[in-house]
């Protein structure tokens, strides 16, 4: 194997990567070439010589392969579009929005076509969250004026929960923290391990779970929700990484010490700033 670079350093505008395995091991090739497809590596087919290429020409070969590859994910978006929310696949929204963000991050060259893809995977998203509304909006009367119990220390489901009550819940909420409801009879407890109040249901953190029983359907609020339950649950579920360093910022506050209060109001900051850089 060899790679070969320019002798000026302070210009890469090529890397080229020559390697050869045996033809008997056709298992290991195609292992090999299908990692190289995840950094977006190009085959150069029937070349004599890489100076053969000039660079407008290596460029429409490598937008080529990405319109192929936006194509295909733009045939899959049009059918699940085609049915009714309540028809698509638990999870298949969130695969392709994953398979989107691995294309955007190799498409060095801004493929025509990753416009429309955007576009139509947004669309996918509005339609997904406009589902009717149950009667949850009653059921909100029920926490206006609370007190809210989480456990200390609060991390990223925790903060940002917090944050969704505050603004779209209970607009005067009181926090209070401990690892025991009886401790506070008169607080609703959420994210904590008890079965009363709010918390993990089924594969929902508990930001999600807020936003199910209180029917907060706002394109905004769905994709911190998503944000939110990759980062506490890590299993990337919706291949979303905003929320991670918010996460290990938390971490060290808690570290350093910061009070659970100024924890939280720390954490609902950066939600908050975090909910506003949203397009």
């Amino acid at each position: 194997m060899a790679v070969t670079h320019p002798i000026n350093n302070d210009k890469v505008p090529w890397l080229l990567l020559v390697f050869s395995l045996p033809t008997s091991r056709a298992s290991q090739r195609v292992e090999v070439w299908r990692k190289l497809q995840r950094y977006g590596v190009l085959a150069l087919r029937q070349v004599q010589a890489f100076d053969d290429l000039p660079e407008q020409k290596l460029k429409q070969l490598f937008m080529e392969a990405r319109s192929k590859d936006y194509a295909s994910l733009l045939r899959d978006l049009k059918k699940l579009v085609a049915l009714s929310p309540a028809r698509r696949p638990a999870g298949r929204l969130s695969r392709l929005r994953r398979r989107f963000q691995e294309l955007s991050a190799i498409d060095f060259f801004q493929s025509p076509l990753r416009g429309r893809v955007e576009a139509l995977l947004a669309r996918s998203e509005e339609s997904d969250g406009a589902r009717p509304a149950s009667s949850s909006k009653s059921k909100g009367r029920e926490y206006l004026n609370r007190v809210w119990m989480t456990r200390p220390q609060p991390g990223i489901d925790r903060v940002s929960s917090a944050w969704l009550i505050r603004r779209f819940i209970d607009p005067k909420p009181r926090f209070v923290f401990g690892d025991d409801p009886v401790d506070h009879p008169e607080a609703v407890p959420f994210d904590m391990f008890h079965a009363q109040g709010f918390g993990h249901r089924g594969e929902d953190c508990t930001f999600e779970t807020l936003c199910k029983q209180f029917a907060i359907r706002e394109a905004k609020v769905r994709k911190v929700a998503q944000m939110i339950h990759d980062a506490d649950l890590g299993d990337e579920k919706f291949g979303r990484v905003e929320a991670l360093g918010i996460d290990q910022v938390l971490n060290g506050w808690a570290k350093q010490g910061v009070a659970d209060e100024e924890l939280l109001q720390r954490g609902m900051d950066l939600i908050e700033g975090l909910y506003h850089g949203l397009a």
